[in-house]
């Protein structure tokens, strides 16, 4: 093809403008010398402007050429016999609208910090954890492989609880950040291990070869979303699991949805452009991705309807009672994202995509606007001297006095999720750390020549209260 080379030039452009503006800002702060706020707003302009200005001739040429597919190979990490792990950005119907997106957000939400972080003390080091999101969502975004996404998946999570815990004078963000963060693990390791089933049914993480994404015998382009998935449909359901509960991990759905109110403690500029646009879509986009995994499995279909549904009213209800502007635009962001999986689930996927890229942008803007319209309300109390009426409206009628008081005390308590999962996933860890922290102990003492029978002082006991107290 004569554009080959045109086209990987863009590509390259696309992935290196963010990896670039990554290395300038980590490498001045790690020499101790960090940009001034002047020239950090700067490079991350230049930075964005240049990756939009490349993904948009990448979608034009596409367009000219009548191309719908793009594979760009950038070698391969190992070569095995039977396994492949490969470095591949995909240019898509899929990847190409999001990756547009993903930098136009990032652009109106960095401007925005610039201004928003002027004389914060961590300026520098907001934009650097802020370059590493916009660096993990463009990977993510052209990851032509499982390898790749997994990279782009790490680098967002990374970038998401540090910026959570990005006041660390306060304790509350410390510890939700951390919180937030073990929330990831889980859906991070659910996405590792479908890769490794991945690689076991076929060989290899490659989306092309997996999904169908290629030019059959008969000379046909099966580009999402018309892929065909090659493995059984008992292979389908499994894999498809996995990463049904990875993205419910990154996109707060139901049984993960409680640590959404605590990523909140983040500067509203990162806020804004996680858990308002980017970060809390990335769980539909991947199912997009794999969306033909979907259409062999009925079941897995059905079950990615109803996660979506609960999570949609679950979400619906909670936002309703919520005090903080934040936490309440969360909510109603997470009553879209369970709409926007009920719809991948049904097999719209370009609603889905439209409903992802109109969703991202507005939140992107409520969320922007949040402490303005708070400093214009506050102004607007005190100029007529008094709060104004909220007619909002409460509970249907028809609903019971003891149901309503049940439901609204349910939607005050966020589902009892953040209780039950301290109950049986956070408790039940910290003590088996304390139990294997005993053993250590007695084990070093025996070796040292020490009674075994003498009581053990239970040393990790501030540790282990202060872990249970962070998570």
């Amino acid at each position: 093809m004569e554009y080959d080379a045109l086209f990987h030039a863009l590509g390259l452009t696309v992935l290196c403008a963010p990896l670039a503006l990554v290395m300038l800002l980590g490498l001045a702060s790690l020499v101790g010398h960090p940009f001034g706020e002047r020239t950090v707003g700067r490079l991350v302009q230049f930075a964005i402007v240049a990756g939009l200005l490349a993904s948009l001739a990448v979608l034009g040429l596409m367009l000219w050429t009548g191309t719908r597919q793009v594979p760009i190979a950038l070698g391969s990490w190992v070569v095995l016999p039977d396994y492949q792990f490969e470095v591949k950005l995909e240019f898509d119907r899929l990847s190409v609208p999001f990756v547009i997106l993903s930098f136009v957000l990032c652009g109106v939400v960095g401007s925005f910090a610039n201004k928003y972080m002027h004389r914060e003390s961590g300026f520098n080091r907001f934009f650097v954890f802020y370059a590493l999101f916009v660096l993990g969502m463009v990977i993510t975004s052209l990851a032509g492989t499982i390898e790749t996404l997994f990279s782009g998946w790490e680098l967002v999570g990374l970038s998401s609880a540090l910026l959570i815990a990005f006041y660390q004078e306060r304790r509350a963000p410390v510890r939700n950040g951390l919180r937030v963060w073990v929330v990831y693990r889980v859906s991070d390791a659910a996405l590792l291990i479908a890769s490794i089933v991945l690689h076991h049914m076929t060989g290899g993480g490659d989306f092309d070869r997996l999904l169908g994404n290629m030019v059959d015998a008969g000379g046909v382009m099966h580009a999402w979303p018309d892929g065909l998935a090659h493995i059984a449909p008992h292979q389908a359901l499994i894999v498809g699991l996995l990463l049904l509960l990875a993205a419910a991990g990154k996109s707060a759905l139901l049984p993960f949805s409680d640590w959404l109110p605590r990523a909140m403690e983040g500067p509203t500029p990162s806020s804004a452009v996680f858990y308002g646009a980017l970060s809390v879509h990335l769980g539909a986009f991947l199912l997009l991705r794999v969306s033909p995994i979907l259409d062999i499995s009925l079941a897995l279909c059905a079950i990615v309807v109803i996660v979506g549904l609960s999570t949609a009213i679950f979400a619906a209800f909670t936002e309703r009672v919520q005090t903080d502007i934040k936490c309440a635009l969360s909510f109603a962001s997470l009553t879209q994202v369970g709409l926007i999986v009920a719809e991948i689930g049904l097999g719209f996927r370009y609603v889905a995509l439209v409903h992802i890229v109109g969703h991202a942008c507005l939140r992107t803007m409520q969320f922007v606007r949040a402490p303005t319209l708070l400093h214009d309300y506050r102004t607007m109390d005190n100029a007529i001297g008094a709060i104004p009426a909220n007619h909002a409206n409460g509970a249907p009628q028809w609903i019971p006095v003891g149901a309503r008081s049940w439901l609204y005390r349910f939607a005050m308590e966020r589902g009892y999720l953040d209780s039950l999962l301290s109950e049986f996933v956070v408790r039940p860890f910290v003590s088996s750390f304390r139990w294997c922290d005993r053993l250590e102990r007695q084990w070093n003492d025996w070796i040292d020549g020490g009674p075994a029978s003498a009581p053990i002082a239970d040393h990790g006991s501030a540790t282990s209260v202060t872990l249970e107290e962070l998570l």
